[in-house]
């Protein structure tokens, strides 16, 4: 079912960039309205401005949603992470290549079965909505049930979402390879099917070049060629042994861009994963054709990956995304992915200012993957995909902002301390799909039967 709001007005403290800040300065990307009003229409923005002086103007009927003294901003927009990986995240003591065989690549063997993926689907969705994410690049699993799954409740939803099967070929457990052919084919009926459905977009998706073969990555680039618009998202250059496999399995290949450069898949919309162990000429073939770098600290953290380099993508002109990964990554929350981004530059001598990293979530991101004629601003004419704020959520917040004199230093100490307890509420397309005072209401999940609950944590339920 896709939800068609009407006309709404949300009232609070209005946040957006119209340039980026790390380039443009402040003055010229910050937009800040202390009592701001964004009227919608049919998922719209229609008109943003001070609420003394569209509030007036309002026909009767429009309902006002009043969040102040709460932020509210752009959507969050999350452009790299895997659905079938939520409950491997916090898997103990692998890097990367292990890390694929110990547990993800079971627990993505599961996702052919319909009801795994819906349950998955509707989680994955559920957590992100909760963090303030709207958007997200999705990879699913090799299982074609697995996009239905998504896509299924992304449109019921009407997120503004990309996803697409993963291809690959070899190098995983038989139950979970498709072959060139079948890739090719299963990924051109899925695209027949859902791109362009309501707000949903397919990325072709070859999940690196380690588990696909000459000829699948043939094959994607016959999709990338008969889907000149489509995204395409895969990984490159995040671990030493994958580089080095790469290395041999390719061994024309001067190094490990060239083997998506040789198969046409390096152009814009292309999303790639991680890109840490880059040389100069790999991120100056990413920059002269338009494609995108993905900065996921907090996996490459957790997987002792490496650190990921902004300034020298800057300097070479690559577009960068920012995302978690989940779930190599640790936390669904663009805010506590923000903070470990900040953590990971400032080991190399670097610096994320509050302006940049919120740009970054937000306009930045939308950029990044292609999509900031549709989201990613507050302004008329894009689509209404906003998160409200709460920059006092919890008792160290609201006692670190007591100390907090400028609209800088408030937003730097939300990205340190702030997480999916921050989310007063999400909208998709005008329509609010999270709201904390409804999530706060419902029962807790009941434990696992082998993790029983001792000492004063028990008493303090029991009496409760």
């Amino acid at each position: 079912m896709t939800r068609v709001g009407g006309s709404i007005a949300i009232r609070g403290r209005l946040l957006w960039f119209d340039a980026d800040p790390a380039e443009e300065g402040e003055g010229a990307a910050v937009r800040y309205i202390a009592d701001g009003l964004v009227v919608v229409d049919k998922g719209i923005i229609r008109q943003v401005g001070e609420a003394a002086t569209l509030l007036p103007r309002l026909r009767p009927e429009t309902p006002v949603a009043d969040h102040r003294p709460h932020l509210l901003m752009p959507g969050f927009i999350d452009p790299h992470l895997h659905m079938p990986q939520t409950q491997v995240i916090a898997s103990y003591g692998t890097e990367l290549m292990e890390w694929l065989a110990k547990y993800t690549f079971p627990e993505e063997s599961r996702y052919g079965d319909p009801a795994v993926a819906a349950e998955g689907a509707r989680f994955l969705l559920n957590e992100l909505l909760a963090s303030g994410t709207t958007t997200a690049g999705v990879y699913c699993t090799t299982h074609p049930e697995s996009v239905d799954a998504f896509f299924t409740e992304a449109a019921r939803l009407n997120l503004r979402m990309v996803a697409g099967k993963v291809m690959m070929d070899r190098g995983a457990p038989p139950a979970l390879l498709d072959t060139a052919e079948s890739g090719y084919q299963q990924s051109k009926a899925l695209i027949r099917k859902w791109h362009g459905k309501g707000r949903l977009d397919y990325a072709i998706t070859p999940r690196f070049a380690p588990t696909s073969s000459a000829a699948q990555l043939e094959a994607c680039e016959a999709l990338a060629v008969e889907h000149p618009d489509l995204h395409i998202q895969t990984h490159l250059s995040e671990n030493a042994a994958e580089i080095a496999f790469v290395r041999e399995a390719f061994p024309w290949s001067k190094d490990y861009t060239e083997v998506y450069e040789r198969f046409g898949l390096v152009r814009p919309r292309a999303l790639f994963g991680h890109c840490i162990h880059l040389s100069q000429r790999e991120r100056e073939a990413l920059a002269k054709k338009g494609a995108t770098a993905v900065f996921c600290p907090t996996s490459n953290l957790f997987l002792g990956s490496g650190l990921f380099d902004l300034a020298a993508a800057r300097a070479a002109g690559i577009k960068v995304g920012l995302a978690t990964d989940i779930g190599g990554g640790t936390s669904y929350s663009m805010l506590r992915t923000a903070a470990e981004a900040y953590k990971v530059l400032a080991l190399q001598g670097q610096k994320l200012p509050a302006f940049d990293a919120f740009h970054m979530l937000t306009a930045g991101n939308a950029a990044a993957m292609g999509l900031d004629n549709r989201i990613g601003r507050i302004a008329p004419g894009l689509e209404a995909d906003l998160v409200v704020l709460d920059t006092c959520a919890t008792s160290a917040m609201r006692r670190r902002m007591a100390r907090v004199e400028t609209l800088e230093e408030e937003l730097f100490a939300l990205m340190i301390l702030g997480d999916e307890r921050a989310t007063v509420a999400t909208y998709a397309h005008g329509h609010r799909v999270y709201d904390r005072g409804a999530a706060a209401s419902k029962p807790l999940p009941p434990r696992p039967d082998h993790a029983p609950v001792t000492g004063p944590e028990q008493a303090g339920e029991a009496a409760q």
